[in-house]
């Protein structure tokens, strides 16, 4: 079976700042701020949604054909696929730009500064489908470069290809109609429970509207579970708790990347999210979204102990 996952590649640099924020900014001087942190070093990790989903089918035994862009500092992103058996060449290659990246400074209070430079994702991937048997096919279509989400979702459904839409974060700049749009004749919607809500608010459809255009809709609750809701009938599936918690980014890719897995491997709607749960279980005990490690019986033992049974995998 052929996967497609087009989304985001993007490095993550994260610093610690040994203070809080709050000593240092002035609240009668935040019209002109000019402040700097002395950070206690930098962090970088390979991040973005097409490569966090990607790596985590991995991990499952699964070689997902990533379509996204980079930027001229992608060699050590691009050796870690390599190293992984992942094929790159759905990649594109932007060197002008850098690749996307976020630089995130956290205080001792958590607190959080962030800036985002966007670099290579500014341009599509524009990766040519020819030769891609539908009949063997299972796409995502997660967060990156709008024009490609659009784009694919039109070839998808003009080749016949089965994909999954997880417009994710990139909801606020889309408009009513062309989410509506990418979603009618997706496999799926796959949200969480705020963008869930975000969705409808921007297309203006009520649960029933939006199972008229896509079959299943399935809400990610975090720590709370998730939901498959098909037919009208909303079906709730508990969590599976990880061992200890310490970074919840990137959980919602390792449950894509599970329920991907169990849908190729012939499982109904809920098992498949049974499966994503107990993926996404490891990934919030490792900072970084590809930091994790496990294997199918380390997942298949998870399973059990919540579900009472392992997945029933071929």
């Amino acid at each position: 079976m052929r996967i497609l996952v087009s989304g985001s590649l993007a490095y993550d640099r994260i610093m610690d700042f040994p203070g809080r924020f709050a000593d240092h900014i002035l609240p009668d001087k935040i019209h002109i701020l000019n402040v700097c942190f002395m950070v206690n070093g930098l962090t970088e990790r390979f991040g973005g949604t097409a490569g966090n989903i990607a790596y985590n089918l991995h991990l499952l035994g699964e070689r997902p054909l990533i379509l996204a862009t980079a930027g001229r500092d992608f060699g050590p992103y691009e050796e870690w696929l390599r190293r992984l058996g992942l094929p790159v060449d759905g990649i594109r290659l932007i060197p002008q730009e850098f690749t996307a990246s976020a630089y995130i400074t956290t205080d001792l209070a958590d607190n959080q500064i962030t800036g985002f430079n966007p670099g290579a994702m500014k341009h599509p991937s524009a990766y040519a489908l020819d030769g891609l048997d539908s009949r063997r096919a299972l796409a995502i279509i997660a967060p990156g470069n709008l024009e490609d989400m659009l784009t694919y979702s039109r070839r998808y459904k003009e080749r016949r290809v089965p994909y999954l839409f997880d417009p994710g974060q990139s909801i606020p700049a889309w408009g009513g109609e062309e989410l509506r749009e990418m979603v009618t004749g997706a496999l799926a919607l796959i949200v969480n429970d705020y963008e869930e809500e975000l969705f409808q608010q921007k297309t203006g459809l009520t649960t029933p509207q939006l199972l008229q255009l896509t079959p299943t809709l399935i809400v990610t609750r975090g720590d709370q579970g998730s939901e498959v809701v098909q037919g009208g009938k909303r079906q709730r599936l508990p969590a599976v708790p990880p061992r200890q918690v310490v970074d919840p980014t990137g959980a919602g890719d390792a449950y894509r990347a599970g329920l991907i897995k169990g849908l190729i491997s012939g499982l109904p709607w809920p098992e498949a999210a049974q499966l994503g749960a107990a993926v996404a279980s490891f990934a919030v005990e490792k900072a970084g979204t590809q930091e994790h490690r496990f294997t199918l019986t380390e997942v298949a033992e998870r399973h059990v102990q919540v579900f009472g049974r392992p997945p029933a995998l071929p």
